[in-house]
């Protein structure tokens, strides 16, 4: 099993932690193991592509309405004639 380090936690987010490591009953590595495992498995099972993770993250800063312009009618096919 590996192992890391996590340096400079903001104490405020530190003391949460413990307070719901406690409330579930377990140690703080545990808690902090347990989240990353959840976070990590719930993130590979996203679809959508490219244009819903950026949808995703410009959502908040609102849309903007745009005109669709007109669209020509199709052209007719070119003919293609068998030439031997």
């Amino acid at each position: 099993m590996a192992s890391m380090t996590i340096r400079d936690l903001d104490d405020k987010l530190k003391a949460r932690l413990r307070v719901q490591a406690a409330q579930h009953g377990r140690s703080m590595e545990d808690e902090a193991r347990d989240i990353l495992r959840t976070a990590l498995s719930r993130g590979s099972g996203k679809s959508g592509g490219l244009a819903e993770a950026i949808r995703a993250r410009v959502a908040r800063f609102g849309g903007v309405d745009l005109d669709i312009a007109p669209r020509e009618p199709l052209r007719e096919p070119p003919e293609l004639g068998h030439s031997k």
